[in-house]
């Protein structure tokens, strides 16, 4: 019998691309309508109604950046407090969790950055889903996949030669999503350890370059140690 995995944030960019890329695990995508983590009977009549073994948690507020210090109350509900409902339904139900973290939760100073080495979120969204972290780590039955990825082709027309980071697609986690889905504890998952730039430019060839200032106080290595992951996957 295959695991029946729910994934929640059904209606949103990553789900999307799993619904269309995934080939061998058995989801049961719900939108926010129908699993809305801001309310426990709902994400409660969601996990009585499909009956899942793990539920993959990629709902939550990311992008644009800058709303996570807009509207610092919209992302303390979706990242932190509608990750700790769905954590109290996951142990009410003994239902094995996959949360979607950031690798923004590091420093960005050092690079290569593993898994035990100390977090210290440099904007507001890390610190939303370092939050919701918090809550996951206190259930055993869980994974913390401390991802860096974006939409392709990169979005922008301009992309940082001076900052160093693991940007990989959306599909680069389908792909591997299998092969770690059992595991629990914290795992780093990303591609590999180069600029923005350098990673933009083989999708979107017409990218320019673009410097990051002393003054925008941007992080200038967020790469992280991949080994674990690399010894997983193979």
């Amino acid at each position: 019998m295959k695991n029946k995995i729910l994934v929640t944030g059904g209606d949103g960019i990553f789900a999307s691309i799993l619904k269309n890329e995934n080939k061998s695990l058995n989801l049961i995508f719900k939108s926010k309508k129908e699993c809305n983590i801001l309310k426990l009977k709902s994400i409660e009549n969601c996990v009585k109604k499909t009956k899942p073994n793990i539920i993959i948690h990629a709902a939550g507020l990311s992008r644009p950046m800058n709303i996570h210090k807009k509207n610092i109350s919209k992302s303390i509900d979706l990242n932190i407090i509608g990750t700790a409902n769905i954590v109290k339904i996951c142990v009410k139900y003994n239902i094995k969790l996959i949360y979607f973290s950031t690798g923004y939760v590091y420093e960005g100073k050092k690079g290569n950055y593993s898994e035990n080495d100390a977090v210290k979120p440099f904007n507001n969204y890390a610190l939303s889903k370092l939050g919701g972290e918090c809550a996951v780590s206190m259930y055993k039955n869980s994974l913390i996949l401390r991802i860096t990825m974006t939409k392709k082709p990169f979005l922008y027309n301009k992309a940082y030669t001076n900052i160093k980071s693991n940007f990989m697609f959306h599909g680069d986690l389908v792909k591997i999503l299998p092969k770690i889905i059992n595991r629990k504890g914290i795992l780093n998952v990303g591609g590999k350890s180069q600029s923005v730039y350098s990673f933009a430019k083989k999708s979107n060839p017409k990218v320019k370059k673009i410097k990051a200032k002393k003054k925008n106080n941007l992080p200038l290595n967020q790469t992280m140690n991949l080994s674990k992951l690399k010894k997983i996957i193979g």
